[in-house]
């Protein structure tokens, strides 16, 4: 139940109330917003090859992906960027967000408005009378009324100001909401991509090998023309060689999923789109990482949820200030007159100055309850928060950690395909020599094959993780420093500050 009277008020009283906002303007309903501390490690869990270095971070970020030196990869992150409908819906919807905390910051302006009403009615003159010794009458007349109108509401408890503080730190969290998609779609476009060129090195490395089987099952089938190689010996071979064939098919399928994904992410049609098979070395390149407390600087999900506590602390404030009165001042100055030609004569003019005053008397408890329910938003945003930042440190110690696994492992693997190599020779020589069986020869083929691809997949799992750990860092450092001499080429960098 809200109990509202207009009154007027004389020019002295509305002087008091002026001072009286004045006096009350830096007080607000609601805890003033306090940023959660964070309980960060000092330094990440690094292991060898990474090392210290110091990088530019004074240089802006933003492309991060030219630090993988691709051209084909720059020109689809641009495409990207132009083109897809995800990152045009985000944009939207911060265009919104601003366009609210604009017209949140309107309410710290009086209200100015023109009313004007012309209007031409009759008065019956069957109307119950209001004095019995008057009898009424009937009329037909004009009315013209313009009026020009002032509206202005003191901000004594605040409503006003944590309405506008809610406002922008949501427009902040939708900026960081763009950003987070911004970074979400070239790092998802990346991946893609380097799972594309992953399949052809892996896809090279099965013609290759299709290439070699199909020189040994020739030499196998004129042995066995001679009689000096057994039935079970060509069926070896050919067998290999089919299984291998399937192969290609498998793998070509796996590409064709990902060359559609890359379409769609770049807002092309997947029937439009072709990506030309490339061969290249893979080498992820150096990631200046900085300290932990660095991510809550560079993740925009983090600000994101950071932005989100701030614009639920304010709601907390809006709540409170329910429980205080509302004063509006309002004024209004016109004319009304029946003719126009005397519609701006003095005796047609028409004022009035006042102040509205509301306060809730008894609601059942609904304001409490939109309090307790905007503190519940509060504390759901600051568990949100720390979770965030928890996932931020767990993704960026699996992408340290990763890369250093993987490097150590691809070393390996690059060993154990030379190895492969020197026991295929050595087993197809026996064979040539009559001292071993063929099914050495086709062991060592399949050994070499295998080998061959599992170094593949370990350059292309090399490049998924260092852009998962841009993705994790929230971003890069353009044009940051490489790695000192003596370092390991393609490996990160540990920033000490």
């Amino acid at each position: 139940m809200r109990l509202r009277r207009a009154l007027p008020v004389p020019v002295p009283a509305l002087a008091s109330a002026l001072a009286l906002a004045l006096l009350l303007g830096g007080c607000a309903a609601g805890p003033d917003y306090r940023k959660p501390d964070s309980d960060l490690p000092v330094a990440w869990k690094v292991e060898p090859p990474w090392r210290e270095s110091t990088p530019g971070d004074s240089v802006a970020k933003g492309t991060w992906w030219e630090r993988f030196d691709d051209a084909r990869l720059n020109a689809l992150e641009q495409q990207a960027l132009a083109a897809n409908p995800t990152l045009a819906v985000a944009n939207a919807r911060l265009a919104q967000a601003r366009a609210q905390a604009n017209a949140a910051n309107a309410g710290l302006f009086p209200q100015i408005g023109v009313n004007a009403r012309a209007q031409r009615g009759a008065i019956s003159a069957n109307r119950p009378l209001t004095n019995y010794a008057a009898p009424n009458f009937g009329t037909v007349q004009n009315d013209l009324a313009p009026t020009f109108t002032v509206g202005y509401e003191l901000d004594l408890a605040g409503r006003v100001r944590r309405t506008i503080e809610s406002a922008e730190a949501s427009a902040q969290q939708s900026q960081a909401d763009f950003e987070n998609v911004r970074l979400l779609l070239t790092t998802d476009l990346a991946a893609n991509y380097y799972n594309l060129r992953a399949l052809d090195i892996e896809l090279d490395v099965l013609r290759r090998s299709i290439g070699l089987q199909r020189r040994a099952l020739e030499l196998v089938s004129a042995r066995h023309d001679l009689g000096a190689a057994s039935g079970l010996d060509l069926a070896q071979q050919q067998a290999l060689l089919d299984a291998t064939l399937t192969q290609v098919d498998v793998l070509a399928k796996q590409r064709s999923q990902f060359e559609h994904a890359i379409a769609t992410l770049t807002g092309t049609a997947a029937p439009l789109f072709a990506l030309a098979p490339e061969v290249a070395e893979l080498v992820p390149p150096a990631v200046p990482l900085g300290v932990p407390s660095d991510v809550l600087e560079r993740r925009p999900d983090v600000a994101s949820a950071e932005r989100a506590m701030a614009a639920a602390n304010a709601q907390i404030g809006v709540a409170k200030s329910a429980f205080y009165p509302s004063v509006i001042l309002g004024a209004a100055l016109g004319g009304e007159s029946g003719s126009f030609g005397s519609l701006f004569d003095l005796p047609s003019l028409v004022w009035s100055v006042g102040a509205t005053a509301a306060v809730t008397l008894f609601d059942g408890g609904k304001l409490r309850a939109n309090l307790a329910f905007a503190q519940a938003g509060y504390d759901g945003t600051v568990a949100n928060y720390r979770r965030v930042v928890l996932t931020a440190m767990q993704e960026v110690e699996d992408g340290i950690t990763g890369l250093a696994a993987l490097s150590r492992a691809n070393d390996q693997q690059q060993r154990a395909v030379g190895s492969a190599r020197q026991v295929l020779d050595m087993a197809t020589a026996r064979y040539e020599g009559g001292a071993t069986a063929y099914l050495d020869v086709i062991t060592a083929q399949q050994g070499l094959l295998g080998a061959e691809r599992t170094a593949a997949q370990l350059r292309g799992q090399q490049m998924l993780t260092a852009v998962f750990l841009v993705k994790a860092l929230g971003g890069d450092w353009g044009g940051a420093s490489t790695l000192a001499d003596g370092g390991k080429k393609g490996m990160g960098q540990v920033v000490a500050k």
